[in-house]
């Protein structure tokens, strides 16, 4: 087991090392150092900032330890940095010569047998001169800590030693009950992380609860379990709030858990139940919960193109809205398990890049090929509702060529697939068959529901479908007004009046 973990640590650490790919991803931009910071004595081989520090003004309780360096930085080979509270014992460690520990529990997470989950990370995050470091788990809320860092954690740097020179306090959490949080990654809020907002939750909640989260990117796994329905996370808009991180199949999907027990790995609230094993930790942004809203905000996970398969957002409960967010990876960037509505977004890919079992109502969102491949994947039941895409913008990245993307492709274990596009402005990467089967034809395709109406090019001009598969089919005017309206494909429920533009296209 610790040499699979080892394995698979080795694989994603470059995507989070300075000078990798998480560097290239990212448009270089300066990481601030919280509210609470401080200037380390001119001691030669220290950084020359930490944060949190001081204990004139407590910080939230799950903090990531911030050091800033006078130049680039890169992680060591070996050594430690221990959180230690005020008699010397260790609270928490993060050990350079131990991968194997590199995983901690996310939202309560509990596998389909009732077991807790454990999610591979990596703990030591640098971007240019700054190192950012996430511990196992949230601090004590109230309490005073100290941090020490081993010479050589950090390469070429003499560590910090001494039990006087960085120490900090935690504040109190807020009243239990509190139906508004705010999360603020410089530490002017109730969280520093999206994360220890959920978690601050109870289990069993049964009130809308607000999770309001200030400009930043937060670099964390996100997960929120069935126990935590209605919930709402608001970013302060798509381009300034972003939740960004690196997993995938590799870190926390089917490759990694091969060797990991069932009982601690197979997922919970299964919609396919042999599929979905084990693919539901491998997303940025994972909801098991009901009556779940997401706005104005971005979920990039940042797993590099043929990095495997790796979700941005993934939701798998009943009656989830995104509004107005970005949904940014390659390989299956959004999936939606359960009725969903999605409105006024954008999500970008390659392959199969919106996928999941549906009913999932889309409109008035722009939809983006990054390269070669198949913007949808609908695995719906034979008498179960798939994906309408009402008034969507189908675009391209440059070099991505003309005809080299289908608008949907299912294989023969789903052969009632319903994807829908209606009113759709499409670019001409959009192949002319539109349409792809795997592992059958259309002789036996009879209960495909591939359907579009109104397709048009970007400038306006009716497309040329005359080449479509042929088991697809040009809905009426009649029926497209049909499902136009998203109570159709979601058994009554229409959140449209509550999000973006309201019910007009």
């Amino acid at each position: 087991m610790r040499t699979k973990l080892r394995q698979l640590v080795a694989l994603v650490r470059p995507v989070l090392r300075a000078g990798s790919v998480l560097a290239v991803l990212l448009a270089p931009t300066a990481v601030p150092l919280p509210a609470v910071a401080g200037v380390l004595p001119d001691t030669p081989g220290a950084p020359a900032a930490v944060a949190p520090i001081g204990t004139a003004r407590a910080v939230c309780a799950d903090t990531p330890l911030r050091l800033t360096f006078d130049e680039d930085v890169r992680v060591g080979s070996g050594g430690r940095l221990t959180v230690h509270r005020p008699d010397g014992s260790a609270v928490d460690t993060i050990d350079l010569a131990d991968p194997a520990s590199y995983q901690r529990l996310i939202g309560g997470a509990r596998s389909d047998y009732g077991e807790p989950h454990r999610w591979t990370y990596e703990p030591v995050v640098v971007e240019g001169r700054t190192a950012t470091v996430l511990l196992h788990r949230s601090l004590d809320p109230g309490k005073q800590y100290y941090v020490t860092v081993d010479p050589g954690f950090f390469e070429g740097h003499a560590g910090i030693t001494s039990p006087r020179t960085w120490r900090f306090r935690t504040a109190a959490t807020p009243r239990p009950g509190t139906a508004e949080l705010r999360v603020d990654a410089h530490g002017g809020g109730d969280f520093c992380t999206v994360q220890g907002a959920v978690d601050f939750v109870p289990e069993g909640n049964e009130q809308e609860v607000t999770i309001d989260v200030a400009p930043g990117t937060y670099r964390e796994i996100v997960y929120i379990g069935q126990s935590r329905p209605h919930l709402r996370v608001n970013g302060s808009g798509a381009g300034r709030t972003v939740v960004a991180y690196p997993n995938n199949s590799v870190l926390n999907g089917d490759s990694a858990m091969a060797d990991v027990p069932p009982e601690q790995s197979y997922c919970p609230r299964r919609v396919l139940p042999q599929p979905d094993r084990f693919n539901c930790w491998r997303a940025a942004f994972g909801v098991d919960a009901d009556d779940f809203r997401l706005r104005s905000i971005t979920v990039h996970n940042l797993t590099p193109d043929g990095g495997s398969q790796s979700e941005a957002f993934r939701g798998n409960g009943d009656r989830i809205v995104l509004d107005r967010v970005r949904i940014l990876s390659h390989q299956d960037s959004l999936r939606l398990q359960g009725r969903a509505y999605v409105a006024d977004s954008y999500i970008e890919g390659d392959v199969d890049f919106f996928w999941g079992t549906g009913g999932v109502f889309v409109r008035n969102s722009e939809l983006k090929a990054l390269d070669l491949g198949y913007i949808s994947q609908i695995r719906n039941a034979p008498d179960g509702p798939g994906v309408v895409f009402s008034g969507t913008r189908l675009t391209r990245a440059p070099g991505v060529a003309d005809g080299s993307v289908l608008l949907s492709r299912i294989d023969s274990r789903f052969p009632a697939s319903q994807a829908v596009f209606i009113d759709t402005a499409m670019d001409a990467h959009v192949a002319p068959v539109g349409w792809g089967l795997t592992g059958f034809d259309c002789t036996t395709g009879q209960q495909l529901r591939f359907w579009e109406y109104g397709s048009t090019d970007l400038r306006g001009a009716p497309a040329d479908t005359s080449q479509r598969l042929s088991c697809s089919r040009q809905l009426t005017e009649a029926e497209a007004l049909t499902w136009r309206d998203p109570a159709t494909l979601l058994d009554g429920w229409d959140p449209s009046a509550t999000t973006g533009r309201g019910r007009g296209n």
